[in-house]
């Protein structure tokens, strides 16, 4: 792990940046460019190992074309002929350094593979220079592959970059296409050079290279730098090129302002494959997803028989009692569903026991309509979140969003089992059956009490019966126990019809927060895991390139 140091930019420290990098890595998963992720984890090692070498120093890395004459000018710094030279061409094989101070150097060295070391003896001239190491690299445009692999290693371990160019190649692509314009958040830890002035003569030459130099710079995104013209051969600006040199060793803040910036742009190539903001679920697709789960999981085939057994089970308290008897005859459209309580049937068989032996209730399974549907919908809960994000993470939400189909089946069977599908039992019930039993004890009553009359009057032995205005009182309990016992009937089969409307609706809103919790599980919850991954990626990636 890093060790914590306090940011001298005021700004979020390194140590910070890198923890959120790698958390921002981590989280995105497979879901970021591979060669990206892979650059910018590399980034976060090569962070922790230069965070971890002892020591103060500060390593400045002098790069350049072919023929610039930065192994000249290295040599120039040094005060002696340390980078060898090829006599053939201008061109330097080998990297090599040279160390100021005491302070011991040579992990540091190790780290940075230099086997080309030099000591510089202390004078009171190079002083300011203390803890610095000089490296002279091999061009970054030479013919030899192995010399340009040599360069670009240890530029990636450099603290500070001083690029020196020539009056003739200053504008060379690679340079500034290569290195100037990816090092756009490392404008404090370069320095620009323009060596092998005493070439440029012409009245005014010299600043209009200069000047053309900065404008190229400036134009990389690499910052407005003041560019330092040198002549290693005369001597010309070496004093201010080691005066500016020494003023960022003595800062002691190079190391970190590199990695820095090395942390802040590689979560910039990774935020790449960010969106700028996570989106949310469209409640129309939300609404389409839940519907076509309700049709698939059989709810209209359950809320027809809810409201089918509601009917029956008030016929059969609240009905006439003369032809109750029939509801006895019809089937509980919930048991031959499995479904319902668990009070056992004629056999002795509860719907619970033969749901323990089958594991699913009757429910018809969902016809391929039905199932498309489902498929259609849970694409576009995806689809409509993921249509904002990157290809990478739009692909990840539809494969969240796609459940399998056996157990988004099977979790939609139990949804609906597990819900109770009746509610208390209506207080009219009772009390409609027992006044619907009166009214046919009284037709009963005065049936016998009629019939009574009639044989004492074949026996000869008639008997008057008392009136109630002009209607006989057996006539009056007769009739009026079969007429109010159908009016009441007739009543009650309306009631029952209006309250099994309601029992419908309070089902519903159950099977529905049944459905909603399979949607959350089986849909929403994979999709939201993959939106808040996409969040939580964009947070770290955006702290690390704050």
């Amino acid at each position: 792990m890093i060790g914590r140091r306090k940011s001298s930019q005021g700004q979020l420290p390194l140590t910070e940046r890198a923890e959120a990098l790698r958390a921002g890595l981590d989280v995105g998963g497979d879901q970021l460019d591979p060669q990206e992720a892979g650059r910018a984890r590399a980034v976060v090692a090569r962070a922790e190992e230069r965070w971890a070498l002892k020591g103060g120093r500060t390593v400045v890395a002098l790069a350049g074309a072919t023929g610039s004459g930065k192994s000249s000018l290295f040599n120039a710094l040094v005060g002696e002929d340390v980078s060898v030279i090829s006599p053939r061409r201008p061109t330097t094989a080998e990297a090599a350094a040279a160390v100021w101070g005491e302070e011991e150097s040579g992990e540091l060295l190790d780290w940075l593979g230099i086997h080309n070391r030099h000591h510089v003896t202390p004078t009171p001239e190079n002083i300011p220079l203390e803890g610095l190491v000089l490296v002279d690299l091999p061009d970054f445009d030479s013919r030899e592959l192995r010399h340009r692999v040599e360069a670009d290693r240890i530029l990636e371990r450099a603290d500070v970059f001083v690029w020196v160019a020539d009056p003739q190649k200053y504008a060379d692509a690679r340079m500034h296409d290569d290195y100037l314009r990816p090092l756009r958040h490392h404008e404090t830890v370069m320095l620009v050079v323009l060596n092998q002035a005493d070439r440029l003569r012409g009245e005014g030459d010299l600043d209009r290279v200069r000047d053309d130099l900065r404008r190229l710079v400036r134009s990389d995104g690499a910052g407005d730098h003041e560019v330092i013209a040198t002549s290693a051969r005369m001597g010309t600006g070496l004093d201010e090129l080691r005066g500016r040199i020494g003023s960022v060793v003595r800062a002691r803040t190079a190391a970190e302002a590199r990695l820095a910036g090395d942390v802040r742009t590689a979560a910039e190539h990774v935020g790449e494959g960010v969106a700028p903001a996570t989106p949310t679920f469209s409640e129309e697709a939300d609404g389409r997803l839940h519907q076509a789960l309700k049709v698939a999981s059989g709810v209209p085939v359950v809320l027809d028989a809810v409201e089918r057994d509601y009917v029956r089970q008030s016929h059969a308290r609240a009905g006439w009692p003369v032809t109750r008897w029939l509801s006895g005859l019809r089937p509980d459209p919930l048991r031959r569903l499995r479904l319902g309580d668990d009070s056992a049937g004629p056999a002795g068989i509860a719907p619970s026991d033969v749901r323990a032996v089958l594991g699913r209730s009757s429910l018809p399974s969902p016809t391929p309509a039905a199932r498309a549907n489902v498929q259609l919908a849970t694409r576009q809960v995806a689809e409509q979140a993921g249509a904002p994000l990157p290809p990478r993470w739009a692909d990840a939400l539809v494969e969240a969003a796609i459940p399998d189909e056996d157990t988004l089946s099977d979790a939609l069977d139990q949804a609906v089992v597990g819900t109770p599908l009746r509610t208390r039992t209506p207080v009219w019930w009772p009390v409609v059956g027992v006044l619907q039993l009166l009214l046919v004890a009284a037709a009963v009553v005065g049936l016998l009490w009629l019939v009574l009359l009639a044989v004492l009057g074949w026996a000869q032995m008639p008997v008057d019966a008392p009136f109630w205005g002009p209607v006989p009182v057996p006539l009056a309990l007769l009739v009026g126990g079969l007429l109010g016992g159908l009016l009441l009937a007739v009543l009650s089969a309306a009631a029952a019809r209006v309250g099994a409307r309601r029992r419908r609706r309070v089902i519903e809103e159950r099977l529905d927060e049944a459905i909603d919790e399979v949607s959350y599980q089986h849909v929403r919850r994979p999709v939201l895991a993959v939106l808040d991954r996409h969040e939580k990626t964009r947070q770290h990636l955006e702290r690390a390139a704050s």
